[in-house]
């Protein structure tokens, strides 16, 4: 039996414990000898913590033999990105610059997960401070992409989505600042799901830009993210039943997402849109012009704050860093506070722009990432083309960010290509429930 638990969705597994066909204990035991025998593990998961699981699986088990179990997800093991904060155990974020950083308590969001029984199997890899949607990371480990060896996996959740992709963790959780949970999860066939900025606390959380941070899951399935939010909202799952896509309008957003969109994951986008078609969805086409003006906020918002953040521990040890991301952190000292309060307001109304333009529309449609996941090799030889893929990959994705926005990345005929749905502020439920009618058409 426990050889096709790594084929089973979080929720699958949780409701074989509740029956009683699956124990929790062995389940866990399961997942952490993949952990210490898979050959591709020590690229995967930066430390587990093996010790604090098997403790968790021991309370869920006894729970579930008493008929106490705290929900759905009890029992259930998953892997954390390694700017999580676990109390006792090294936090690093993927950085030399934090080597031996060991936090005192949880994360708020992994207090919440623990309360509702879920069990840590420990923290992977992602890039270094979460500054790149590539996953490349020379500095600890650069993981790998379940649909090519040669290639980076998507960033900066990397061991997250291959903890995930390679059967070494059931779920993950991750954080997406600008795509950094829907890239790796679209190149790595998986569900993302990018949270509304504020609507999960970061408290206990590395910082890249605190105003874009976001907690995430990854998992197999629209059902799974939907049960991994609640449980770190300690909160009910929103009902995923009688979901449909009759009648739901859909805009297929042109402005910029469509830009040097490559071959595959634009077949990949057109089926899906087919298959939503099919399923009853009405799809318009469309254009923002005022998003243009917007994304070219990003490199000052994200930088400046990144800087401003980093500049002490960055400066203190630059040395100990990949010089990419070090070049990209330091960009953020050429701007002035005034430019940084300018660009928030003028962002501001852009979103407010936005929501009055894309009221009529239950979600907007792009495709995840307009290229497929880079070659890792060639990303350290070549510097044109560790630009120019760096800049394509998060590209998609950080609409959503920069409209402040929930979305979600679901898979599509073509391996590494999503197809992501964005929905307004805090409208995560609605968009669960429009993700689970849009999975099933894309089965």
């Amino acid at each position: 039996m426990s050889k096709t638990w790594t084929n089973m969705t979080a929720c699958d597994l949780g409701r074989a414990i509740g029956k009683g066909t699956i124990n929790p204990v062995e389940l866990t035991e399961f997942f952490l000898d993949r952990i210490d025998s898979h050959p591709l593990s020590p690229r995967i998961y930066a430390r587990a913590t093996a010790v604090r699981a098997r403790g968790e699986a021991m309370g869920a088990a006894t729970r579930a033999k008493i008929g106490l179990r705290k929900g759905l997800l009890d029992g259930v093991p998953l892997s954390w990105k390694d700017l999580y904060d676990t109390a006792g155990v090294a936090t690093e974020a993927g950085s030399a610059l934090l080597k031996g950083r060991v936090p005192q308590a949880d994360a708020a969001v992994l207090t919440a997960a623990t309360g509702e029984g879920l069990v840590c199997l420990g923290k992977t890899h992602m890039s270094e401070l979460a500054f790149s949607g590539l996953g490349l990371n020379p500095v600890t480990a650069t993981s790998p992409c379940i649909n090519d060896e040669k290639a980076v996996p998507g960033g900066s959740s990397s061991g997250a989505a291959a903890s995930v992709a390679f059967g070494l963790a059931p779920a993950a959780i991750g954080s997406d600042t600008g795509g950094s949970v829907r890239i790796p999860a679209a190149w790595n066939d998986l569900v993302g799901l990018k949270t509304t900025a504020g609507r999960l606390s970061l408290a206990g959380v590395v910082p890249l830009c605190e105003t874009f941070d976001t907690v995430g899951p990854l998992a197999h399935s629209v059902e799974d993210c939907a049960h991994l939010l609640a449980a770190l909202e300690n909160r009910r799952a929103p009902d995923l039943d009688g979901t449909s896509l009759t009648g739901a309008r859909f805009l297929v957003l042109e402005t910029v997402a469509h830009d040097d969109l490559r071959d595959r994951p634009a077949r990949g986008f057109d089926d899906a849109l087919a298959r939503l078609a099919r399923a009853g969805a009405r799809i318009n086409r469309g254009r923002f012009p005022a998003l243009v003006e917007a994304m070219g906020l990003t490199g000052l918002l994200y930088t400046a704050e990144a800087y401003g953040i980093w500049e002490p521990v960055i400066e203190a040890a630059p040395d100990k860093m990949f010089p990419r991301i070090l070049e990209r952190f330091r960009s953020g000292a050429a701007f002035k506070a005034t430019d940084y309060v300018a660009a928030w307001r003028r962002l501001r109304e852009i979103r407010g722009l936005w929501a009055e333009t894309m009221a009529g529309y239950d979600a907007v449609l792009v495709p995840t990432s307009p290229i497929l996941p880079p070659d890792a090799d060639r990303l350290m030889t070549d510097q044109d083309y560790y630009v120019t893929e760096n800049l394509l990959a998060l590209r998609n994705a950080r609409i959503g960010n920069m409209m402040g926005l929930c979305a979600l990345t679901l898979p599509t005929a073509e391996p590494s290509c999503g197809i992501s749905l964005m929905a307004g502020p805090m409208e995560e439920d609605r968009l669960l429930r429009l993700g689970t009618a849009a999975e099933r058409a894309l089965a």
